[in-house]
């Protein structure tokens, strides 16, 4: 404690505004615990970039620590690219403070004799990674915490290829980063080198969204009723526009949720992976008898996506469901006019469902698999150049088309599940009816996420021992079926429990633990990168003979993957 003390005392000298320094010395006087909780390390960078709780210290999102990862990323800029005027595009959205934050990561990219382009206000994240490459800047910065908590925000850093970085720039940054003192950062911006920009950005951007996400003249996509929720977020700047401009006009926008709000006042959560949070368009879409249900989270990289079952009734889709049929989608059309030459590839990540993997296969395409993050699907794409990326998507609710933008892009993929919808409409089908023909042609997969909240140091601590324990004194058995192999990414090896024999994983080290049986049945497990959560992910899978049995295979699953979970005693 007296160590977290002296930390915390730092921010009490002068380097540190008179309203932290109060912040600081209410804690230090009367709340220790939360004191402990904000100093006892540093934010970091994870998964999805440095994302945490709002407030002074050292492991909250506040003026400085966003200052000294911008100055730490300014140095890392100029020490490594050699260009006479260095350029960085920034982003925000709907969040408390986003505005504000996003002018202080310019005043310090400026303060640095760096060129700055600033939205002029909200927009959605992928078209801030479209930006990078469009402007051709150097880098990228979105202030978002994506589908997180209001209490929440964020700071994820694009390179100059449009994707999220990478090793090594992502750990190049990190020790400039850490190797700061605040005292460092540079605050006084040069304001000659901040541009504001909006619309004429905006206009390319949506163009190249319809582009992408429309695949055909001869849908007919007047027939499709759309209900669309924003979820409070800042697709409402841009979705709407770009499902206009591809045709679609029967449109219906959750209006109580239409208003940017960084309280997300209608929902217990802005994350369209939730079915509460996109009740009120599926109620909607029941009243006015819509084909489709769009929501996406409050940055505009994930949706959610809800159709009509075969009883009529609206189902929301998982993402593992919504990145298969909208694979398969394009595959086939892909097919149809003939580009499919051995030369093309789809993305997906470890954790995701394998059923893409023999979709993909039986098109002749093969499937790049990267861990965990839509950064690692964006470094597919720039480190196979000879190859044409299809699309690509991971578990949870993402997916991108084409590489036009480099991370997941809810306004591209909104309009490729309304094309999805609409050809299938037409032809006598429905979305969920062709996923169940997938799942007939293949098999049935059914996955199933548990997230586990283990708050603070001490939660910090559990979830390693979970991870050490699974490592150290794996399964054998589960649901009884042996367990064939136990991928461990820290390690990089996978172990055939039964011979004993150990083979190389060629990925980059991830704290991912991936157990399998002979049949399939999957279990990974990872702690959040961005929030204190230990993930669970259950994938399991039967043969399917007809779409009328979908729901006695599917009830199936769903018990095997129930017991499971008992078995593990994670209930």
């Amino acid at each position: 404690m007296n160590e977290i003390l002296d930390k915390a005392k730092q921010w009490l000298t002068p380097i540190f505004d008179v309203e932290t320094q109060t912040e600081i010395q209410e804690l230090i006087a009367n709340n220790p615990d939360d004191l402990a909780d904000r100093f006892y390390k540093d934010m970091a960078f994870g998964t999805g970039g440095m994302r945490g709780l709002m407030g002074a210290g050292t492991n909250r999102i506040n003026k400085y620590t966003l200052g000294r990862a911008t100055q730490g990323l300014s140095n890392y800029l100029i020490e490594n690219v050699e260009k006479e005027q260095l350029s960085v595009v920034i982003a925000y959205d709907c969040r408390h403070n986003s505005k504000k934050f996003a002018k202080v990561v310019a005043d310090v990219l400026s303060a640095n004799n760096i060129k700055v382009f600033l939205f002029e206000d909200l927009r959605p994240t992928p078209e801030l990674s479209f930006a990078v490459r469009h402007l051709g800047c150097d880098a990228g910065i979105v202030l978002t915490a994506s589908h997180n908590p209001p209490e929440y925000n964020g700071y994820k850093v694009y390179w100059a290829d449009g994707g999220q970085i990478v090793p090594p720039n992502d750990g190049g940054i990190i020790n400039e980063v850490n190797s700061l003192d605040f005292s460092e950062i540079k605050f006084d911006a040069n304001e000659d080198l901040i541009e504001v920009i909006g619309k004429d950005v905006d206009d390319v951007f949506i163009k190249a969204s319809v582009k992408n996400g429309s695949l055909s003249e001869n849908i007919k996509r007047d027939d499709l009723k759309i209900v669309f929720t924003s979820l409070h977020g800042t697709s409402i700047m841009s979705v709407p526009d770009a499902l206009a401009g591809a045709g679609y006009n029967d449109i219906h926008i959750v209006e109580e949720q239409r208003k940017p709000d960084g309280d997300f006042p209608t929902v217990k959560s802005p994350n369209p992976e939730e079915p509460e949070a996109l009740k009120m368009a599926t109620d909607l879409a029941d009243k006015i008898g819509a084909d489709i249900v769009i929501g996406t989270d409050p940055d505009c990289d994930r949706l959610g996506v809800a159709v009509r079952d075969l009883e009529g009734n609206m189902k929301l889709m998982n993402g593992n469901q919504t990145m298969v049929v909208m694979t398969d989608f394009l595959l086939r059309k892909w097919k149809e006019e003939g580009k499919l030459n051995g030369k093309q590839f789809v993305g997906s990540t470890i954790v995701s469902t394998e059923l893409v993997n023999d979709v993909a296969a039986k098109k002749g395409v093969e499937t790049k698999v990267g861990l965990t993050g839509f950064k690692w699907i964006a470094k597919m794409v720039k480190d196979f150049p000879e190859l044409d990326f299809i699309g690509g998507g991971e578990e949870s609710f993402g997916y991108m088309v084409g590489g036009f933008v480099r991370d997941k892009d809810a306004v591209t993929a909104t309009l490729l599940a309304c094309e999805v919808a609409a050809y299938a409409k037409q032809n006598g089908s429905s979305f969920y009816e062709e996923l169940l023909n997938i799942y007939v042609e293949n098999k049935y997969y059914k996955e199933h996420l548990i997230s586990i909240v283990k708050k603070g140091m001490d939660g910090a601590a559990e979830i390693q021992q979970i991870l050490s324990d699974m490592r150290n004194n794996p399964l054998t058995e589960i649901d009884g079926e042996k367990i064939e192999s136990l991928s461990d990414y820290d390690a990089s090896t996978k172990k055939n429990l039964i011979t004993g024999e150990v083979t190389a994983i060629d990925l980059p080290k991830s704290n991912v633990l991936i157990y399998q049986t002979a049949s399939g049945t999957r279990i990974a497990a990872r702690p959040s990168g961005t929030e204190p959560k230990i993930k669970f992910y259950f994938s399991v899978n039967s043969e399917l003979d007809a779409t009328e049995n979908a729901d006695q295979v599917e009830a199936e699953l769903d018990a095997k993957i129930q017991r499971i979970i008992k078995e593990m005693k994670l209930n």
